[in-house]
This record gives structure tokens, C-alpha cells and sequence, in this order.
């Protein structure tokens, strides 16, 4: 099932009153947010379910570069100013992956063929700052928990964490044509296919 980004899946509660609102933007005014300021850059992407590969979901993840090797994603469902957090993923180099355990690297999943396949994209992004990013990350692993599954139609978030997996272009690890549609046809992602389906 393809995830609508949030916008049918309002969380219960009572409307953001005038107060509040107040208060929200006092903090904005004096408050200082150096962790979410660190987030500069985005990318729309998709995750399966590494319980039930059935399940793909479109996701967008805003990236704190922490040093070159170690990238940390807050993941929305979508780009709008309403999409739900649903998640985190961390993204290791492929050396760092090498020097994990065997047990430990078993949650993680390769970016390869997310960059190869074109499903990696950097919104709204010119091809010649994307190229050399692409590359790098081509080369990294993520392990992503999502927090709250929409696609099923929760209006909280509910249960245990997901570990998600990237597509792989075999077996269960294929990505529904239908889904990648609805994203390219959003027209806020700029699809890379002559860089992104570099020689493997």
C-alpha cells in the first residue's frame, strides 16, 4: 500500500489553540534548534518492511552529515508541512560496515542499488551538486526503525519499532512500479536516471 504522506491520517486530539500557538512561536524567536539546523540536505527514497516485503512505503529523509562516514535521517512520510515523523535511519560508510559484527550487521542494508536504480533521489537538486554525493553513498549502509506505520492507517504511533530494508532489485526486494509512479509523477522529485544507473 502506497503511503499518502499523512494528510488522511490526522492524529487525534484537540486543534493547537491561540496560546499555544503563542508560546510555539516565542520559542521560535528565542530558542536556539542547532541539532534540527545541522539536517541540510534531503532525499525521497522508498523502505520495505523487512518483516512483510509486501509492504513499501515512499519516505523522505532530512540528513545530518556528522562527519563523512556517519549520517543520521529524521524520515517523513512525505515533503508536505504536515507529514508525520515516522522514523530514523543512521548511515554508516562501508568501511565502518566491515568492522561491525556479524550479528550487528545483519540490521543493516546496503544503498547500492537505491543509487543504481534511480529510487535515491535528491528533490529538486541539480545533477552536477547530486553526481558526486550519489557516488558516496552508493557505498554506505543504513539501519532504519520506523516508528509509526501509516501505511496501515495508525493514527498514532503503535507497537514496537520496524526495522525497514532498501530494495534490491531481486526477489521480494522489488519495488512496485505503481509506487515509484506516484512519486516520480509528484513532480517534486527530479529523477537522475543518466547518473544514477552507473555500471555495476
Amino acid at each position: 500500500m502506497a503511503s499518502t504522506g499523512g494528510e488522511d491520517k490526522v492524529p487525534p486530539g484537540d486543534p493547537v489553540t491561540f496560546s499555544t500557538r503563542l508560546i510555539d512561536v516565542g520559542a521560535t524567536i528565542m530558542q536556539r534548534r542547532l541539532p534540527v539546523k545541522q539536517m541540510n540536505s534531503h532525499v525521497s527514497t522508498f523502505a520495505i518492511y523487512s518483516g512483510d516485503m509486501s509492504r513499501q512505503i515512499e519516505t523522505h529523509h532530512y540528513v545530518h552529515r556528522v562527519n563523512n562516514e556517519f549520517l543520521q535521517c529524521a524520515v517523513y512520510a512525505s515533503d508536505r508541512s504536515d507529514a508525520p515523523l515516522i522514523g530514523i535511519e543512521y548511515v554508516i560508510s562501508d568501511g565502518l560496515y566491515e568492522n561491525l559484527p556479524k550479528d550487528e550487521q545483519k540490521l543493516w542494508h546496503s544503498h547500492a542499488y537505491e543509487v543504481k536504480s534511480g529510487s535515491w533521489a535528491y528533490p529538486r537538486l541539480p545533477e552536477v551538486v547530486a553526481a558526486p554525493e550519489l557516488k558516496n553513498i552508493a557505498k554506505t549502509y543504513g539501519k532504519f526503525w520506523c516508528t509509526w506505520q501509516i501505511d496501515r492507517g495508525d493514527k498514532l504511533p503503535m507497537g514496537a519499532p520496524e526495522l525497514m530494508m532498501s530494495p534490491q532489485g531481486v526477489g521480494q526486494g522489488v519495488l512496485k512500479p505503481e509506487l515509484v509512479k506516484i512519486r516520480d509523477d509528484n513532480n517534486t522529485v527530479s529523477v537522475l536516471y543518466s547518473i544514477l544507473r552507473m555500471s555495476k
